[in-house]
This record gives structure tokens, C-alpha cells and sequence, in this order.
């Protein structure tokens, strides 16, 4: 990887982790599904204005329905999860969760995309769910039930964007490429169109909402716009660079930041509990995306075919 890469993958974190800060506000006071619409519709629109910005050529190359279906799989029903999860954990528990995205790739690859896993990467899956089993049953939330809840909604989510990593490879990557900035606009697109009709049966049937609240506008405008659309080009130009499971790794930089935005922004604190069982997990991504060494005997038989 190269040190812009790196920097890429830093600023992505920390934009990421801020995400869930705002869906924190957001999603109590105007509603899981409302938050999930507003955050890829501000998504959408950001992206066209970069999109005009840039004066791209809004060509799909062909690729079109496939951006449609990552965004499906990718935005709506991943960020309609984590809005659910907000509702009841605070950003610090969700960002650690999303943080198992790795672990899920892991898995998911295992089973439907010929990855290989070896022993220590077995491990690493075994010890994340470890981790989760500590963060779930040592911490302070409002219910037991909301915690259990809230963790499923997260691991949804992290399944998600396991799949919709192999998935852009497979439709967009190892089909000719295209630029990052039309993926992550089709998909916005795609998860913009998924989750409306579930937007306006919110509207039309759920008790009132106060939407004069300016400091919910503030977080769904910087979700949808900085945590969306900019980060969504960034995200997709990592793995058209430095491919699927790799780029899933920016979930290990995410919780520090998601801990630190919760704290600052709305003096949320962790127990000993949540820091054992984010150490734990952590650990397991680790052990799950850091590369393995060769036996010596492969590096022996590849310096002899040179």
C-alpha cells in the first residue's frame, strides 16, 4: 500500500466514525427509517454536485444496474441498520461493531467467494465473536433487550458491507473497472430509490415528528454529505486500489474515532466491560486482515523458478 493510501484510509476512519455520532442524534428524534432516507438522499445530492463539480461524464459504462444493487446492498439497508442500532447504543458500541466488517468479509468470503481462510484467520473470526459476546453482556444501555437489538442491527449492517465488497469486485472491478465516483453516485442512487417508499409509509403513519430542530438538520446534512458522499468516493477509490478486504481494514481505525466524536460531542463514557471486549475484537481483526507470512519452503521454491 502506498502512504496515500494510508492517508486515504486515516481520513475515511475519522469521517466514518463521526457517522455515528450524527446518526446518534439524528435517529431518536426524527425516526430510524427517516434518518436512513435522508442520509443517502443528502448523499445523493452531494454526489452530484461533486459529480458537476468535477465535470464528470456521468457515464456508467454499462455498469449501472450493478451501482444500483451495491447501493442497496451497501447504503440503504446497512445505514437503516445502524440508524435502528443508534436508537438504543451509544456511537462508541456501534462504531466498535462496525469494526467486525472485517470479520464478516472473512467469513462471507469463505463461504460464497472461494476465500480462503487458514487457521489464524479462523481464530481471529472465533475471538471477534468473543469480543461481541463481551461488549453484549458488560456494559451500560438502556435494556438488555435494546443492547441485544441494537448488536444484531450492527451485524447486519457489517454483513452487508462484507458482501458488497466481493460484490463490487465481482460487478465492477474484475469487469472493467469504473470510476469510483460513479459507483458510489449509482449507489446512492440505488439506496435513495430502495428506501423511499418505506420513508413516505413512515411519513404518512408514524406519530408526529418535529422537524424544526436545528441541530438534527446539522447532523443529517453533515451525514448525508461528508460521511456519504465523500466518503463513499473515497471508500470505492481504495478498492478499485487496494481491493475488498483490505479496504474493509478501515473499520480497525474507526472505533477510536467514534469513541473520541461520542465523547466530545455528547460526554458518553465506557465501562471497563466495553473496553475489554473492544480490545478483544480488535485483536481479532487484526489477526483476521494482517498479512501471514510464506512457509520458507514456498519462498525457497519461488526463488528457484526466478
Amino acid at each position: 500500500m502506498r502512504t496515500a493510501d494510508y492517508i486515504r484510509l486515516l481520513l475515511l476512519a475519522a469521517i466514518w466514525g463521526a457517522s455515528f455520532l450524527f446518526m446518534r442524534i439524528a435517529a431518536p428524534a426524527f425516526g430510524a427509517i427517516n434518518t436512513a432516507f435522508l442520509r443517502v438522499f443528502f448523499g445523493f445530492i452531494g454526489l452530484v454536485v461533486i459529480l458537476f463539480i468535477l465535470r464528470s461524464s456521468f457515464r456508467f459504462e454499462g455498469k449501472f444496474k450493478s451501482s444500483l444493487m451495491l447501493g442497496i446492498i451497501n447504503s440503504g439497508l446497512p445505514f437503516f441498520m445502524y440508524c435502528l442500532a443508534a436508537k438504543w447504543l451509544p456511537a462508541g458500541y456501534s462504531a466498535i461493531l462496525n469494526a467486525t466488517t472485517p470479520l464478516m468479509g472473512a467469513l462471507i468470503g469463505f463461504a460464497f467467494f472461494n476465500e480462503k481462510l487458514t487457521a489464524r484467520k479462523w481464530g481471529g473470526v472465533v475471538l471477534g465473536l468473543v469480543g461481541i459476546m463481551v461488549i453484549t453482556t458488560i456494559g451500560e444501555v438502556n435494556s438488555a433487550s435494546g443492547m441485544i437489538a441494537g448488536v444484531i442491527a450492527c451485524l447486519v449492517a457489517t454483513g452487508c458491507y462484507g458482501v458488497a465488497g466481493f460484490l463490487t469486485r465481482r460487478w465492477i472491478s474484475e469487469r472493467g473497472g469504473l470510476d469510483p465516483k460513479m459507483v458510489a453516485f449509482g449507489s446512492q442512487i440505488g439506496a435513495t430509490l430502495i428506501l423511499l417508499p418505506f420513508f413516505g409509509w413512515s411519513i404518512a403513519t408514524a406519530p408526529a415528528i418535529n422537524w424544526y430542530q436545528g441541530e438534527v438538520w446539522v447532523s443529517i446534512l453533515a451525514v448525508g454529505f461528508i460521511c456519504t458522499a465523500l466518503a463513499y468516493i473515497l471508500y470505492f477509490r481504495l478498492i478499485a486500489d487496494i481491493g475488498p478486504l483490505r479496504s474493509l481494514t478501515v473499520t480497525f481505525l474507526i472505533p477510536p474515532f467514534g469513541v473520541l466524536w461520542g465523547y466530545l460531542a455528547l460526554g458518553e463514557t465506557i465501562t471497563e466491560g466495553f473496553i475489554v471486549g473492544a480490545v478483544v475484537v480488535c485483536v481479532a481483526v487484526w489477526m483476521v486482515v494482517s498479512p501471514e507470512k510464506a512457509p520458507r519452503a514456498v519462498k525457497s521454491e519461488a526463488v528457484k523458478i526466478k
